[in-house]
């Protein structure tokens, strides 16, 4: 699937903490069906058999809903489930590595919090960026903040798109207006909601006056 810079307008990223009443597949399914535009599985823990096996039923909701499947770090499992791409930490895998490996139609997202990493990573050959934690995040509390102003700069020193990500909700994600991403990510004001589909839609609603292009 060709990157396109709206793909990240809504970008999803799963978490189990939040499976309860609904299955882990129904809970991403309404998030599709809300609007999500891009979907990242991200399974820490997982033996990779298991993921595998996941990604592959995740895969076929995410082409049945055109949205592109970005795995979180593990390239092999990328390959395996035939994902559209991945999304690389600081400390993972080179994007330039991926990039010789996968050519040029594979997605490939990494994160970035200072200029410097964000221009690495575009040179390197990454189509997007993730900036964050833009607000404390309760996946990841130990993450460094990013100001809006910070992701500003970072947005503004590449020519690739960025998304925000890191504690987003409807009720703060007006404080990034003017900080130069094309989307927000979201993880637990999505698949922590009761109705995940009606929260998808808010936040996309959201996202789409917010976004401008970085």
């Amino acid at each position: 699937m060709k990157f396109e810079k709206e793909m990240l307008l809504l970008y999803a990223v799963t978490d189990r903490a939040w499976v309860g009443e609904q299955s882990f597949l129904s809970q991403v399914e309404a998030a599709l069906q809300g609007g999500v535009s891009i979907l990242q599985l991200r399974e820490k823990d997982m033996p990779e058999a298991e993921f595998v096996a996941e990604a592959l039923e995740v895969r076929a909701l995410c082409r049945k809903y055109n949205v592109p499947l970005i795995i979180n770090d593990d390239l092999s499992v990328a390959e395996k489930c035939g994902a559209d791409g991945i999304h690389v930490g600081i400390e993972d895998i080179s994007v330039a590595e991926i990039r010789q490996k996968m050519g040029r139609d594979f997605i490939i997202g990494a994160t970035a919090k200072t200029p410097e990493q964000a221009q690495a990573a575009e040179a390197a050959g990454a189509d997007y960026l993730g900036v964050g934690a833009v607000f404390p995040s309760p996946t990841k509390q130990k993450a460094i903040r990013i100001s809006r102003e910070q992701l500003g700069e970072i947005c503004g020193s590449v020519s690739i798109p960025a998304v925000a990500i890191g504690g987003i909700t409807l009720e703060n994600a007006a404080e990034l207006r003017g900080g130069g991403m094309a989307g927000i990510a979201v993880v637990s004001s999505l698949f922590g909601a009761a109705d995940i589909r009606a929260a998808a839609e808010a936040l996309r609603n959201t996202a789409e006056g917010l976004v401008q292009p970085c």
